[in-house]
């Protein structure tokens, strides 16, 4: 039997930034995550494919795994899998109950290790511009749980040491119960005149901050609806955010993107988009496969010289049908007379990287100007489409009302991906403001995995080009945001310049 070992990985307080470099290597070699609800779901971009994830999260008055559950499903993974990380909000051991999730894999014989995460404690202040101390103003600070209620007999806190020996109360989980919490701390000697502040989501792009005073905190929450997860913050520091507040300033702030590129390929969209401030979710709409039968394209490759052209409409055309070559022991130097066209700046980017040389790249990046570039053909020109079996048929029949013989073969498979738990519920909470759409089968697989057009109702489409924007409408879908340049970088283009029209109010 395999023993291996269990990560308890705190997560950060929300901002994925936030991950401590231990935790994301963690994350990249695990076999098995079991998460929480209060983490940033982003952070399961980083997990490698074919890892197993396991939802444990925990919702008020709704729990979906009860805490003895998810202490023995750790215990069994590590029997099974060599890297198992559980994956909690803010740091494993403040109010997470890491500690007995340790203690149980301790009596089981369970390796374990324990990786600290930054708590929403502090992080979620200081990203509200409100220091726990300050010199001349705190220097001491408590948190609490406020996830008990006050008025019960039973309460832990002593609640006269707490309003009159702390400079700084934080209170986690206390937004239901903050009128008692309130209560007690006036009753026992505490300003009615103290600053409070309540810091919902903090951190994260929703992040919104409500400072009031200890004397009319709770009826201020309840009209401004202040709901959790939200940290309370009691002390004259809060006093100090009216000079201390600060904000990234990126333009994509606040933004919350899902990335439906398939997983080789999304990483360097998700760079581009988070460098601009935004959040990303990476989903794999579709996965890219080998096909189940070379024959057809290994009967080609043996006789690439009675080809005129051989025309790459994807780097996945590229990568699969050279990967092809070299398997099957071809020189790429067997390509000399025959010439190369590219759809795409980066697919032919891909090809100038093998050091070959490209003879077409239309300047409309669809198959329309393709076509329109080529002249008639000579007799018994012949052409070599190598891709994916669902592309459109445009190229083909353009080529062959040219009079090209065109031999379309299958270089690679395009598969529907199942929608990761965690980002379906992200979709019905209305979590995920964008969703970028960069093929015509990423759209339909996008659909049908959410059930429909009308679970995506809300969100705005992104796409890479006029093609995946018809395919996206004639499925049902808002698609407001259209590139101009059929790139990854033209879509980031395209969002930046929607978002600041918006902003703009044009």
């Amino acid at each position: 039997m395999m023993m291996g070992k269990v990560y308890l990985v705190g997560s950060g307080a929300g901002d994925p930034g936030l991950l401590t470099c231990r935790g994301r290597e963690l994350l990249e070699r695990a076999d098995e995550v079991y998460y929480d609800r209060l983490m940033e779901p982003s952070l399961l971009n980083y997990v490698k494919a074919g890892c197993k994830l396991v939802y444990v999260g925990k919702k008020p008055g709704a729990h979906s795994m009860g805490q003895d559950e998810i202490n023995r499903r750790l215990a069994e993974a590590a029997g099974r899998s060599e890297v198992v990380v559980r994956l909690k909000g803010g740091d494993p051991l403040i109010f997470g109950r890491g500690g007995e999730e340790a203690d149980y894999l301790k009596a089981k014989g369970v390796k374990f290790e324990i990786v600290p995460g930054i708590s929403s404690a502090m992080a979620a202040p200081a990203y509200a511009g409100i220091p726990l101390t300050h010199r001349g103003i705190a220097s001491s600070f408590t948190v609490l749980t406020g996830h008990h209620d006050p008025e019960q007999e039973d309460n832990e806190h002593n609640w006269q040491a707490l309003a009159r020996g702390s400079d700084t109360i934080v209170v986690l989980m206390g937004v239901g119960n903050f009128p008692g919490i309130q209560k007690q701390l006036l009753e026992n000697g505490r300003d009615p005149e103290t600053p409070v502040a309540f810091i919902e989501r903090g951190t994260w792009p929703e992040q919104n901050v409500l400072v009031s005073r200890l004397g009319v905190a709770a009826e201020e929450a309840d009209q401004a609806r202040i709901k959790p997860p939200a940290i309370i913050v009691i002390g004259e520091v809060v006093g100090l955010r009216a000079r201390l507040s600060w904000d990234k300033d990126l333009p994509l702030e606040g933004y919350r993107i899902l990335n439906t590129r398939p997983a080789h390929q999304a990483r360097v969209l998700t760079e581009l988009l988070e460098s601009e401030g935004a959040v990303v979710r990476e989903a794999p709409a579709i996965s890219i496969e080998p096909p189940a039968d070379y024959t057809e394209l290994d009967r080609a490759l043996d006789r690439l010289e009675e080809y005129s052209w051989v025309i790459f409409t994807s780097t996945n055309g590229v990568d699969n049908f050279f990967n092809r070559m070299r398997v099957k022991g071809h020189d790429i130097r067997e390509l000399a007379g025959v010439k190369l066209a590219a759809i795409g700046s980066k697919t032919g980017a891909a090809l100038e990287d093998l050091g070959l040389k490209l003879n077409f790249v239309p300047d409309e990046y669809v198959a329309e100007g393709l076509v329109a570039g080529f002249d008639q053909a000579d007799a018994g020109e012949k052409v070599l489409l190598p891709r994916t079996p669902l592309a459109r048929e445009t190229l083909a029949v353009g080529l062959e009302e040219k009079g090209y013989q065109v031999d379309e073969l299958t270089a690679y498979l395009t598969e529907e991906a199942e929608m990761p738990e965690d980002v379906q519920g992200l979709i019905d909470d209305g979590m995920i403001d964008i969703v970028t759409l960069t093929s015509s089968s990423t759209v339909r697989s996008l659909v049908k995995s959410a059930g429909g057009a009308e679970y995506l109702e809300g969100i705005i489409g992104a796409a890479i080009g006029p093609i995946t924007a018809e395919t996206a409408r004639e499925a049902g879908l808002d698609v407001p945001i259209v590139a101009k340049e059929y790139t990854i970088e033209g879509l980031r283009d395209a969002i930046l310049d929607y978002v600041r029209n918006i902003e703009g109010g044009s």
